[in-house]
């Protein structure tokens, strides 16, 4: 049954027809592919990064991580910039813009001094960008003065936020890269400097693989490799945990967040949502899927959004938020027993070897019954609910009191999806 919800939002200021969009990569390097994806039904684009410098690329540039013939657990790209001239790009821009004026468009850019950052915003106003993102996290950049390297810097994570805020009046987001031990503190300088706000999070620094016939990494480019950005599902509970550090810090708690890492569904993109970003920016999903995955996506969050009553995305958009606390003041008094239940359990065992190799031996195995038992040595970790192949096999069940604490009413989570 077709459910139609609401998924309009307002992003700094720019009304778009929903937070799906694509992020600064191939997947939106040209006029056809962006109008592709327009007509597919994405909200807007974040066009693939500028700059003066235009990149001279390798080849090959792609790998990925699999797991048990899963595809694309993490994928890895060698990719820098653009490799198109400068005046293509922009040029590209503005005829996306004047030919689909009720997508966003957002110019992402970068620059490698002051004068270039400058320049290139001039360039994006005349393409009549609606917004503009400045990439300071590109992990593989050819020269230091640009790409990760600038994001781990404060002083020039400020000093190019205010080279563009000053040069136009649209509104700027700093591109947040995740190489670094604190995003509050860059995030905090590209506000000062003048940015609106941020985006977060850009691909890892990795080695996904070693290739064992040249002795490097992968992709192997004439016998030799080098460290470049991890992306993909793998990357997204890293997203996660710097977006929430960020909005829980005092001083970027009002940012408007545009999310990225390892946004394949409808529920990945509920998940940023919920914990506050405004839009969601996709790269591997759509290398995987092609553009017409955005239909899924927006036909899987408006079930979501009906099922629990929510007509508006403003209406969860940051709900996760304030039940994320510090280790310290999490409730410590009681423990959570597993359930078995015994009409659903395939007898495979992986529950009592994960217990007993990994965690507290707290499952004996009936051999008659091909079945788990649990012991008193249980404390209530459920690593076995987490390797059980059988959905809601095991559950939650007895609460049990640690001696001296003092019985309360708890939340708990009964369905494991």
């Amino acid at each position: 049954m077709a459910v139609k919800k609401d998924l309009s939002i307002n992003y700094l200021g720019v009304e778009c027809e929903n937070p799906f969009f694509l992020s600064s990569s191939p997947v939106g390097s040209n006029y056809e592919m962006v109008a592709k994806s327009f007509e597919a039904g994405w909200g807007g684009v974040f066009y693939k990064t500028v700059g003066i410098f235009v990149a001279d690329e390798c080849s090959p540039r792609f790998d990925n991580v699999n797991k048990e013939g899963l595809p694309w657990v993490g994928f890895k790209n060698m990719e820098q910039i653009s490799d198109k001239p400068t005046e293509l790009n922009f040029e590209n821009m503005r005829k996306l813009k004047r030919a689909y004026p009720e997508k966003i468009m957002v110019a992402s850019i970068m620059g490698s001094n002051e004068q270039e950052w400058r320049d290139l915003a001039k360039m994006a106003e005349q393409a009549e960008a609606d917004l503009i993102e400045g990439n300071f996290s590109c992990p593989q950049m050819t020269s230091h003065d640009m790409g990760s390297d600038v994001g781990t810097n404060l002083e020039l994570v400020r000093s190019y936020s205010k080279a563009v805020s000053e040069t136009t009046k649209i509104p700027f987001i700093a591109k947040m890269t995740p190489n670094c031990k604190n995003m509050e503190e860059p995030a905090i300088a590209a506000i000062e400097g003048g940015a609106a706000s941020v985006s977060a999070i850009n691909t890892i620094k990795s080695i996904t693989n070693i290739d064992f016939e040249n002795m490097t990494a992968m992709p192997v480019v004439n016998g030799k490799s080098s460290i470049s950005g991890y992306s993909g599902a793998a990357v997204k509970p890293i997203a996660l945990r710097f977006i929430a550090q960020m909005l829980q810090n005092e001083k970027l708690k009002d940012l408007e967040i545009s999310g990225i890492g390892g946004i394949e569904t409808w529920r990945d993109a509920a998940e940023f949502l919920a914990l506050g970003c405004r839009n969601v920016q996709v790269t591997t999903a759509i290398m995987q899927y092609g553009y017409r995955i955005v239909e899924d996506m927006a036909s899987g969050l408006m079930h979501f959004m009906d099922e629990r009553g929510y007509n508006k995305l403003d209406e969860f958009i940051g709900c996760a938020l304030p039940n994320i606390i510090p280790a310290e003041e999490l409730n410590r008094d009681f423990k959570i027993l597993p359930d078995f239940n015994e009409d659903k359990c395939i007898g495979c065992g992986r529950c009592y070897i994960s217990c007993y190799d990994g965690a507290h031996q707290a499952i004996d195995w009936n051999e008659e019954k091909r079945r788990p038992e649990l012991n008193d040595n249980c404390v209530g970790c459920h690593l076995c609910i987490n390797v059980c192949p059988v959905q809601e096999c095991i559950t939650p069940g007895e609460i049990k009191w640690k001696d001296g604490r003092k019985p309360a009413d708890i939340t708990l989570k009964h369905h494991y999806e």
